[in-house]
């Protein structure tokens, strides 16, 4: 088998797979000598990201920007479309249902759980973008700079090959892979997090009221997207990762319209920047006042006012992150299996059971009363 691989030209996924299993043998260390300018251009990077990494308005924006000036990375749409989602379950926890069925202790413990993770990714990968775009400006590739800024050796050979071949397929899914894997030990192992948010009684509740959409928005109030019920595996989330993928980019009419609905639609957190029949960023009723069911199949019911969901700047303060923690993820070259490409075609429709899901939500905190025991 080894001679017949020797003698024939390997594939892409081949060479990764090869190099991930050396380095797997051996242990990576830092060793390229840096000049003044390395170090002036790391700082920088620093810098820079720290500047953007304020909150998910922040995060979510800079995403979709260097996707607009550099559409060969596809990672940086996809990030920018999830990182929406992200703040929109932010916002919820201040949203008119939410509000209704848990504590505010508990919403604040989901907040710095859902923020810790937005705020994780964006300082890993940012900087990967920004040694990618000065690699550019140089004309020769800089990734020996990832490990000065503690990202997994995974992506300094992913960003090589990507360098040479230009896969963006593989590149995409590789940085899906890297930042689910990245937040594994330090978010969803976390003992504070496992304890206090994934423990709890209300993440189950989101799990079972289907609330853990991931959606797309695209034209005048169309959606698709996925939903994620295992939160807790980092295999489900990155075949949720691939999946939203093939949504995404595998059909050019959709990116396009995708892309022109981000450009149109500056994002705020509020899920009124996608549905403005249903959502208002200002309180239309009485806080606290009782109300019927006001949602049948996506429409409010004449003369019911629309529900609460507030800006992100509204909802929360911006809050400082501690550092990262140290350690490199990657211990198993066998991940590259997960580069292998799927030829399913996902429809990714989810607008029949999203609106389920906001009945559902609707109806339970209508009918708060009846489990207070939860409390």
């Amino acid at each position: 088998m080894d001679f017949f691989k020797r003698n024939r030209e390997l594939s892409l996924l081949e060479r990764i797979r090869d190099e991930l299993k050396r380095k797997n043998k051996i242990s990576p260390g830092i060793s390229h000598h840096l000049t003044i300018h390395d170090r002036k251009l790391l700082e920088k990077i620093r810098n820079q990201t720290k500047e953007l990494n304020l909150n998910n308005v922040t995060r979510t924006k800079a995403y979709l920007e260097f996707y607009l000036k550099h559409p060969e990375i596809q990672w940086a749409f996809l990030g920018h479309m999830v990182s929406r989602n992200g703040g929109y379950n932010m916002t919820d926890l201040k949203g008119e249902l939410l509000s209704r069925l848990m504590s505010i202790r508990d919403r604040n413990k989901f907040f710095s759980f859902l923020e810790r993770g937005n705020w994780l990714i964006f300082q890993d990968v940012y900087p990967q973008f920004l040694v990618y775009e000065e690699s550019l400006r140089q004309h020769k590739p800089l990734f020996y700079l990832l490990s000065y800024l503690n990202v997994s050796t995974f992506m300094e050979s992913i960003w090589n090959h990507f360098w040479k071949e230009k896969d963006r397929y593989i590149h995409c899914i590789a940085l899906v892979i890297n930042e689910q894997s990245y937040l594994e030990k330090r978010v969803v192992q976390n003992s504070v997090y496992q304890k206090d948010v994934l423990n709890k009684f209300e993440f189950y509740l989101q799990d079972w009221l289907s609330f853990n959409h991931i959606l797309f928005p695209h034209g005048e109030g169309d959606l698709k997207g996925q939903t994620l019920h295992q939160f807790e595996s980092v295999n489900e989330r990155i075949l949720l990762g691939k999946r939203l993928y093939t949504i995404l980019f595998k059909d050019q009419a959709f990116l396009k319209r995708a892309v022109e609905w981000a450009k149109g639609h500056p994002h705020t957190g509020s899920r009124k920047d996608y549905w403005p029949h249903i959502f208002n960023h200002v309180h239309e009723g009485i806080p606290g006042l009782s109300y019927p069911l006001r949602l049948k199949s996506c429409q409010l019911r004449k003369g019911a006012r629309r529900f609460y969901s507030p800006t992100l700047e509204n909802a929360w303060k911006n809050v400082s992150q501690p550092e990262a923690e140290q350690g490199d993820w990657f211990e198993d070259w066998r991940v590259v299996d997960y580069l292998i490409e799927d030829d399913e075609m996902i429809n990714g429709e989810i607008k029949n059971e999203y609106c389920k899901t906001l009945e559902r939500l609707e109806i339970a905190a209508v009918a708060k009363k009846t489990i207070n025991f939860l409390e």
